[in-house]
């Protein structure tokens, strides 16, 4: 108790210091998120909060508007010459916050370095062959093949300076897998509407605004000051003293009280984030468990059994409190795709659960270990606790290991894991990123965040046929057998989608993405 007290009280602190600075500043806007954000880096990660910060700083050639669409950005226009060449007009006059000239130079050197190790962003240009330098401010770039999301994809991949890096040493991407630092770590140079001013890992990121940003603002603060805060009564306390203006998410046992209070607003939406668990379909030898010289889960009949012995219900309104959406599949029903018939769950049944075991040899189970965020998704760490509560039912002693976000994904990226809680939000709103980098046969270009090793050889054509297909029609049916292949497979099981619930100060308007995504560029206090 003494050590919560200690925590709630440092973390005050952070806050108190926070709203001095807000009271020099009358257009300051503080928010709390539930974890922290891995690197500054733009090419070192493509996890979802952290590229979603970053969108703040740095900016693609396009970007998204305030309904998921595609707009220009550090391109002011596009043709389409051939099935394979697009001509960007690049925009002129747009300065890095160093003051330093953006030029075609600047995006060909961000390809190269994004190909480099310690690259994480390689799915996002894998489609290209090549960039060519037209002019100062034309590029062309030319695919391998027709590639009918080409903008979706680089509309997360962000443009560096190259006399900056190449300055500072960052010339290519630190691996945050392995602990690499560089300057881009922890510091940041882009074109977007706020540059990044102080960086305290674990405390606080401060962002000031861009006075020399191309675009014309739409947002009035001039200070924005982040705060990472994993304890959920602490987050709300927060937001209920006044210390930060904004948090999410929002735990779900205090949304009604939040609704109840005056002065503040909940704003809520079906994310197109897919909750899930993943088993090691890949070793001989299961990781981190009492099975020698087997592993349990390369047999279907056990994957089923635990699918089987998963109470999702139980979880949505145990857990979630109602605030989730059940699924089968690992497509989310706003994503290009998605078909009804994918949405279909292996139903709880307990007692089929516990046959399919002893039918695959393991009646009196096994031990192993789970590992599980506690400060990524919303419950992430009481939804894993359920599962192994679960599990147990099935003799299925789960050692559970739950950390924050960044020790988490260090530890299952370099697929140090048997079984893990996971999500995936795809960044171009296309069943083709989540086949392409979660299901995909592992390789160095492919299947970068398939954490279990899954591979089906039919998912992996599948892919490249939908990468190249234009025809809209066709391509959605490869994308539905390709996702009904992966659901057959039962290499995870899909739990929900989580719901977006995220809660203000009423004198703050800001604009609520599906995808999760916090954008300064739409936030005024008023």
């Amino acid at each position: 108790m003494w050590l919560k007290r200690t925590v709630a009280a440092a973390v005050f602190g952070i806050f108190a210091a926070q709203a001095m600075t807000g009271d020099a500043h009358a257009q300051t806007f503080r928010w709390a998120f539930q974890g922290e954000n891995i690197t500054m880096d733009p090419h070192s990660t493509t996890e979802f909060t952290t590229v979603g910060f970053l969108s703040n700083i740095y900016e693609g050639l396009v970007r998204r508007d305030r309904e998921m669409q595609i707009e220009p950005a550090l391109a002011a226009e596009w043709t389409l010459e051939s099935p394979t060449v697009w001509r960007f007009k690049l925009r002129e006059n747009v300065k890095f916050h160093d003051g330093s000239p953006f030029t075609a130079d600047d995006v060909i050197f961000s390809y190269e370095r994004s190909l480099k190790d310690g690259s994480d962003v390689k799915p996002r240009i894998q489609s290209i062959k090549e960039i060519r330098k037209i002019g100062d401010h034309e590029i062309e770039i030319e695919t391998n093949a027709p590639n009918p999301i080409l903008l979706s994809e680089l509309a997360d991949w962000f443009i560096l300076s190259k006399v900056w890096s190449e300055a500072n040493n960052a010339d290519a991407p630190a691996d945050v897998r392995k602990g690499g630092e560089n300057a881009a770590t922890h510091s940041a140079n882009g074109t977007g509407p706020f540059k990044l001013t102080q960086r305290q890992r674990d405390e606080r990121t401060v962002l000031t605004a861009n006075a020399d940003w191309w675009d014309e603002p739409e947002f009035n603060i001039q200070e924005a000051i982040f705060s990472p805060v994993s304890n959920n009564a602490t987050r709300v306390a927060a937001l209920l003293s006044g210390n930060v203006d904004m948090i999410y998410p929002v735990p779900s046992q205090d949304i009604p009280r939040l609704e109840q209070t005056p002065d503040f607003e909940l704003l809520k939406g079906p994310e197109s984030r897919v909750v899930f668990l993943g088993f090691d379909v890949a070793r001989d030898e299961l990781l981190h468990s009492s099975v020698k010289g087997a592993n349990p889960f390369k047999d279907q009949r056990v994957r089923q059994a635990v699918h089987h012995a998963i109470d999702v219900e139980a979880i949505k309104s145990r857990i979630m409190r109602d605030a989730s959406f059940p699924t089968g599949t690992l497509i989310a029903p706003s994503v290009t795709g998605y078909d009804e018939s994918l949405n279909q769950r292996l139903p709880y049944d307990l007692e089929k659960a516990k046959a399919l075991m002893a039918e695959a040899g393991y009646a009196d189970g096994f031990s192993l270990t789970m590992d599980c965020p506690n400060d990524r998704y919303v419950n992430d760490e009481a939804i894993c606790q359920a599962v192994a509560a679960m599990l147990a039912r099935l003799n299925i002693k789960v050692d559970l290991q739950a950390q924050t976000r960044s020790l988490f994904f260090k530890k299952v990226l370099e697929r140090d894991t048997s079984f893990y809680l996971h999500a995936w939000a795809t960044s171009t709103n296309d069943g083709h990123n989540i086949l392409y980098d979660l299901l995909n046969t592992p390789s160095p270009e492919k299947g970068t965040w398939n954490l279990n090793g899954y591979s089906n050889p039919k998912v992996d054509e599948l892919t490249a046929q939908v990468a190249g297909e234009m025809d809209a029609e066709v391509r959605k049916k490869l994308l539905v057998e390709a996702f009904d292949l992966v659901r057959q497979d039962e290499a995870h099981v899909p739990l929900h989608q989580q719901m977006l619930v995220w809660a203000k100060r009423k004198n703050i308007d800001l604009h609520q993405r599906p995808d999760d995504r916090l954008e300064l560029r739409y936030v005024n206090v008023n």
